[in-house]
Order: structure tokens, then C-alpha cells, then sequence
């Protein structure tokens, strides 16, 4: 009987028979393309090895358990990514596990504990989750980017003695992300409004209620004394069957409130329900009826109704601030929709359409503040990545005025132009003087403390800029804008000498934005200072496939830190070949 070491990881489809009944060929189909075109491409990339293949699952093998832990975590992020586009019925999901042990080879198969601890762990784990045993955790714990969170010791079918567990926290460092992991209760009332479900029947108007939800939680976050979670990371559960008590204790909020929209000819419902988030009983639920066109005014009434829940003692002056000021028109807000995904995306094509789209938004309504903030980011990442021409910083200053003009009191398009000016211009004591009062505006809004962070990083204000980069994570831990504030910590690290941090949260931003090659470059920086040049080559090469025309004097021009920093991220660069 030969018997060798292996790490073993079990995938497992979730709900695949409610799949299979509910659409029995097209669900075959999926998982086929998906085994084809993304499990065994990514399984043998990591020099691994499929031995067993079940209807809604598989069994691979792999000499390395560091190959094994970041595959998993491509594969799931992969899996993101494709179900991104898809309907909530036609999504695959997988449970993952993964175990190191002794196996029994049998010809092209395995057996033995070592492979049924890793189909124990993939049993445990959540939709979309990696668990892995105390062994591999052991293992890969200082060799991998990730965090890892003890799940305790955990009573599996056929094991005798009960296993110490743990879960992969793929977007996440541990030593210092740990707390946003499971943050404690703010000691205000607290509130994460998850995505509404669209009951139409009309996907082009998924978007729509989206963006119901979206001001909804803008309104309520402008509220003094409401903690309130942001659109970005509520939206991470988006079409998920959820544990609404699981909710809450990942964003750390005492009420999380859910609902639906549905709309019939010129006939609009909106009905919602506040859900206390310890015991998951209702606290309140409700329902609102009108006219279409009187879209604004139902959502401000329910915003009204919540806000008299949670806290009665707030002022009516407070519920009226909480109401945004929006678009002339439907059409240049569902263009404004349109236009964010792609903001947030920060590539070159992507900022090119977002810009079309805020352009045609812009012709429609000249007054809307926060379409001129975007379009004066879009304008700014393409001067400073496009060839630095003129026209492109004209038009990103020239939006940048407009939004802190006409949005004096918009908290979100004065951090736009305030971030855009400090980019710049480099007047960066003005930035501040603007984020600051859009922090004075909205305390909670994420999107002007990561600005904030990045601003305060450019002018060595370093202790601020954690604290805000920070505060930034812990208001909205899945925001598609996190990379700002990793950025923030990374540039920080590199400066001041700590570069095995810098490593981690260059990392940390990559992986919230794998298309901006200034990420790369962090990266490739803080190896070189630490002497890891073929590790800085590899991420160096990975920043060629993002960008393929960076010369490092473009990046020197940017000078958004002073040049004796730039030069000393220009020297690493250097070291590891990129092109001049």
C-alpha cells in the first residue's frame, strides 16, 4: 500500500440539487463551462490535479499546500467575478476544503483521512467560503498574504477527534484587519441597508433599484448619530440567501433592514422591514405606494420612517439633511448609475466609458455635483496615465471647481474635487481643508476617508492618514474604492522602513483593483526593499500585463509625494527592470 503526503482540496456546489430541479440542462451546462474554462485551468496552473470528479463537485490533489491555499482563493475570486453579470438563479457557488495529510494511492486515486478531512471542511464551510484545518492554517500562515479566522475546534461526521479549523479571509491581513473582520457594536445605533430585490420581472431595471438603495443609504448616512454601513460592502451580499444574524456580525451593526420593489405600469411599491440583528426579530416593516414619478418622495418618506425608529430623539432638521440633493431627470440618474461600475473599475477603457457616460449625464443636468466629481477623477486618471495632455488636466480641474462650487454641501462630490486638486495641483493643504469639511458633512462616509488617507499620505501627515485610511475599511470593508485606502497604508509602510507591511497591503490593494498599475508598482517597490528581487520581477512583470507603456519617468511625473520619494520608488523600479 504506497501512502505519500499531499494537500487535498474538496469543491462542492452549493444548492446543486434545488439547481438541477429548478433547470436540469442549463445547469449542467454552466458547471461544465465552469470545470472547462476555470477549475482545471487554475488547478493545473498551480501544479495540481484533479483525481476525482462528482456530479456537484471534485477532489484535487497538490504537492504544496501553499499551491492548494492560493488556488482555492483564485478560484473563488474567479467564481465572484463570474457570477458578477449573472442572475441570483443562475449563479454557482462553491464551498471549498482543504486538508494536509497522509493519502492512499490507488492507481489515479486517493483515499484516506487526509481526503475526507478535506470533504468535511468544504461541508463546514459558507457559500462562497474556504475552510482549512489547523495543519494547513500552520503551514501557510506567514507564507501567504491572507487572514486566517479560528473557527474553533469543530465534530466532523466518521472523525473521531474533533478538528481545530480555520477560514480563509482572502481580502484581508490579519494582524491588523482582524477587528474589521468582526468589528465590535458602535455605541450608536448602527444599520446596514442590504440590496432590495427587484420584483418587476425587468432586469434593465435591476439597476434602477439599486440605485434606490444607494440613496437611500446616502441619506441615512448623512443622519449625526447613525453608524450606517456603505453601499459597497452591503451589495457584496447581493442575491445570496442570507443569515440575517450572520449580517450583522460581519459588519458589526445592531439593524439590518432588507426589502423589495416592484413596479406595474406607472404604479411603484416599496415595502422594507428593519430586522434587530442579534436574534433577527423584526422591529419594524412597512410598505409604500405612488406613482413612478414620485420615486423621490417614497424613498424619502421610508428614509423618515427608519430614522423615527431608531433614534425619535433626532431633530427634524436632521431627517430634512438626510435627504440628497438629486438629477433634474430619471434618465441622467440611471446614466449616473451607469457610469459608477466603470468609475470604479480605474482602467483605461473602463474611465473612458464611465466619461461618456458622465458627459451624457452632465449634458442632461449641468448641476449635478457629483457626476462632475466623478468625470473630474475619470479626467485626472487619464492625464496622469493617458500622457499627462493638457486637455485631459484642463478638463479634470475644470470639473473638480464645479463639483466643490455647485456641491459645497455634498460631502461626496467635494471629496472628488478635493482628491482630483490634490492630485494635480499639489495643493494639498486646500484638499484637506475640503475633505475636512465633507467629514463634518457626513462622518460616515467611506469614500472621503480613504481620499482623505491618500491626501494625508502625499503630505507625510502619516499617523492621519492610517487613521483615516482605517476608519475608511471599517465603514465599508468590501468597497470596490478600498485600494485608496490600502495604498494609503502601503506608501506609509514603504516610507517609513516597513516594508514586509508594504508588501501586504500592496497586496490587499491588488486585489481590490487588479487593473491599476500604480498598485503594481507599490508592490514591486517594497520588494526590491526588501531584497526579494524575484518576487519584485514577478510583480514587475505582472505590472507590464496591466500596463503595457509604463516607463518609470512617467511615474516620477506624477510627483504626488515629494521627489526625493519618488525617486526612491523610481530607484526600486529601476532595480527590477522596468523600462525607463
Amino acid at each position: 500500500m504506497e501512502r505519500r503526503l499531499a494537500a487535498i482540496l474538496a469543491a462542492d456546489v452549493v444548492g446543486y440539487s434545488a439547481l438541477m430541479e429548478s433547470d436540469e440542462a442549463g445547469t449542467f451546462e454552466r458547471l461544465r463551462a465552469i470545470r472547462t474554462e476555470l477549475f482545471e485551468p487554475k488547478i493545473a496552473e498551480r501544479h495540481g490535479r484533479i483525481f476525482k470528479l462528482m456530479g456537484d463537485g471534485l477532489l484535487a490533489e497538490f504537492s504544496s499546500v501553499v499551491d492548494a491555499v492560493e488556488c482555492a482563493v483564485a478560484l473563488q475570486s474567479s467564481l465572484v467575478e463570474r457570477n458578477a453579470d449573472s442572475v441570483a438563479n443562475d449563479r454557482i457557488e462553491v464551498r471549498i476544503g482543504i486538508n494536509l495529510g497522509e493519502v492512499i494511492v490507488e492507481g489515479e486515486d486517493r483515499y484516506g483521512d487526509g481526503v475526507n478531512i478535506a470533504a468535511r471542511l468544504q461541508q463546514l464551510a459558507e457559500p462562497g467560503g474556504i475552510y482549512i484545518s489547523g495543519k494547513v492554517a500552520r503551514e501557510v500562515e506567514r507564507k501567504l498574504p491572507f487572514g486566517f479566522e479560528s473557527m474553533g475546534e469543530q465534530h466532523v461526521k466518521n472523525i473521531a477527534e474533533p478538528l481545530p479549523v480555520y477560514r480563509v479571509l482572502r481580502q484581508r491581513f490579519v494582524a491588523d484587519m482582524q477587528q474589521l473582520r468582526s468589528p465590535s457594536l458602535p455605541n450608536k445605533p448602527s444599520i446596514a441597508v442590504l440590496p432590495f430585490t427587484n420584483m418587476s420581472g425587468d432586469p434593465e431595471q435591476e439597476y434602477f433599484t439599486d440605485g434606490l438603495v444607494e440613496d437611500l443609504i446616502t441619506g441615512l448616512s448623512k443622519i449625526p448619530g447613525l453608524f450606517v454601513i456603505a453601499r459597497n460592502s452591503t451589495f457584496a451580499y447581493k442575491g445570496r440567501t442570507l443569515d440575517i444574524r450572520q449580517v450583522a456580525r460581519e459588519l458589526g451593526v445592531r439593524y439590518v433592514m432588507e426589502g423589495s420593489v416592484r413596479q406595474a405600469a406607472d404604479r411603484l411599491r416599496i415595502t422594507a422591514q428593519l430586522i434587530e440583528g442579534k436574534d433577527a426579530t423584526h422591529v419594524w416593516a412597512d410598505k409604500f405606494e405612488g406613482a413612478a414619478e414620485d420615486v423621490f418622495d417614497l424613498q424619502d418618506r421610508l428614509t423618515e420612517s427608519i430614522v423615527g425608529t431608531l433614534e425619535p430623539t433626532l431633530r427634524r432638521a436632521e431627517i430634512d439633511r438626510a435627504r440628497r440633493k438629486r438629477p433634474d431627470s430619471l434618465d441622467a440618474y440611471d446614466l449616473f448609475l451607469r457610469a459608477l461600475p466603470h468609475a470604479y473599475a480605474n482602467t483605461p477603457a473602463d474611465t473612458n466609458e464611465a466619461l461618456r457616460l458622465l458627459n451624457e449625464v452632465l449634458s442632461l443636468d449641468p448641476n449635478y455635483a457629483s457626476a462632475h466629481g466623478y468625470a473630474a477623477w475619470g479626467y485626472e486618471q487619464r492625464f496622469l496615465r493617458g500622457g499627462f495632455h493638457p486637455e485631459d488636466r484642463a478638463a479634470a480641474l475644470k470639473h473638480a471647481n464645479i463639483a466643490m462650487a455647485i456641491g459645497a454641501d455634498d460631502p461626496q462630490a467635494l471629496s472628488m474635487g478635493a482628491f482630483v486638486h490634490a492630485t494635480i495641483t499639489h495643493d494639498y493643504a486646500r484638499a484637506i481643508s475640503a475633505l475636512d469639511r465633507a467629514l463634518k458633512l457626513n462622518r460616515n462616509l467611506a469614500l472621503a476617508y480613504g481620499f482623505s488617507a491618500m491626501v494625508h499620505m502625499y503630505s507625510e501627515i502619516y499617523e492621519r492618514a492610517c487613521d483615516h485610511a482605517f476608519k475608511a475599511l471599517r465603514l465599508s470593508p468590501f468597497d470596490p474604492l478600498n485600494y485608496h485606502s490600502y495604498l494609503a497604508l502601503a506608501w506609509v509602510h514603504l516610507f517609513t522602513g516597513r516594508y514586509d507591511d508594504a508588501v501586504n497591503y500592496s497586496t490587499l490593494a491588488i486585489q481590490v483593483a487588479p487593473g491599476f498599475s500604480v498598485l503594481y508598482a507599490s508592490l514591486v517597490a517594497a520588494y526590491v526593499n526588501l531584497d526579494r528581487l524575484d518576487a519584485a520581477r514577478a510583480a514587475a512583470s505582472r505590472l507590464l500585463e496591466v500596463a503595457p507603456g509604463w516607463t518609470n519617468s512617467a511615474f516620477v511625473r506624477m510627483s504626488v509625494v515629494r521627489p526625493e520619494l519618488m525617486e526612491m520608488l523610481a530607484s526600486a523600479l529601476r532595480k527590477a527592470g522596468l523600462p525607463e
